[in-house]
């Protein structure tokens, strides 16, 4: 699927899933419309301040990952000038298309799925830029030849749950893709570089909460023969258990 990103990585924090933004409550819950919110969620979208602007970038990315094109979230706030601003957003992939009418079930496998979506979509700098999403999820990430044909750079591969008790996401870099992914401003795989004004030493950062675990080649497991994405990867490289794997992995690829 041919999407855009733009989200930034602060808007993926936990506080865009407590009180003070989203709760995990509305997100799991509850349908994905306006009344079904609590009160603390509707807050928070209509909250002219910083944290308003974040709560509303994570829920546009939400609904695009969530419902369909002929589907949307409407609502409006108002600022502290007292000027109301209507907001409608639309919905690109589908995954959890029923989620707009009714609650959406308490099942992991779509909450990774939501999950490896908006994270694939976040990028340092908040720029938009045109990527390829493929996934084993055919239905609403899958890829046609022209597709494929028009983004062959493999940047990386991006899981995890954002609807967990602890919320979690983590990246790999494709190590091919590396210097395309930051020619383009994509950091949240490849790592964010920074130059210390003193020392001049480089550092390489990790995308806000998002773990950078390593290497895709390395952490993922076979590729698909035709899509070209990771078919499983590596959950927490660094965890307890450091051999489970999780099939629930979005790849992103970038134009050449």
């Amino acid at each position: 699927m041919i999407s855009q990103n733009g989200i930034l990585p602060n808007a993926l924090t936990v506080n865009a899933l407590t009180v003070n933004a989203l709760t995990v409550n509305a997100l799991t819950v509850n349908a994905l419309t306006v009344n079904a919110l609590n009160t603390n969620a509707l807050a928070s979208l209509k909250n002219p301040e910083p944290n308003g602007f974040l709560s509303r970038e994570f829920m546009r990315y939400l609904v695009g990952c969530a419902l369909r094109p002929d589907q949307a979230f409407s609502f409006s706030w108002t600022d502290s000038a007292g000027v109301v601003h209507p907001e409608v957003y639309r919905g690109e992939l589908g995954i959890a298309h029923w989620w707009a009418t009714g609650a959406i079930p308490n099942d992991t496998y779509i909450q990774r799925q939501i999950t490896a979506c908006i994270a694939a979509r976040t990028n340092w700098y908040g720029v938009h830029v045109t990527l390829s999403l493929r996934s084993a999820e055919s239905s609403s990430t899958g890829s046609s030849p022209a597709e494929r044909a028009a983004y062959t750079v493999k940047e990386g591969a991006f899981w995890g749950n954002l609807f967990a008790s602890t919320p979690y996401v983590r990246s790999c870099y494709s190590p091919a893709g590396v210097a395309r992914a930051r020619q383009l401003q994509r950091d949240c795989a490849a790592g964010h570089v920074s130059v210390d004004p003193v020392t001049g030493a480089t550092t390489t950062q990790q995308c806000g909460p998002m773990t950078i675990v390593g290497s895709c080649d390395t952490l993922c497991n076979r590729v698909d023969s035709t899509g070209g994405f990771y078919a499983g990867c590596l959950e927490n490289p660094a965890g307890a258990s450091p051999w489970v794997r999780t099939d629930v992995v979005v790849t992103s690829f970038l134009t050449p």
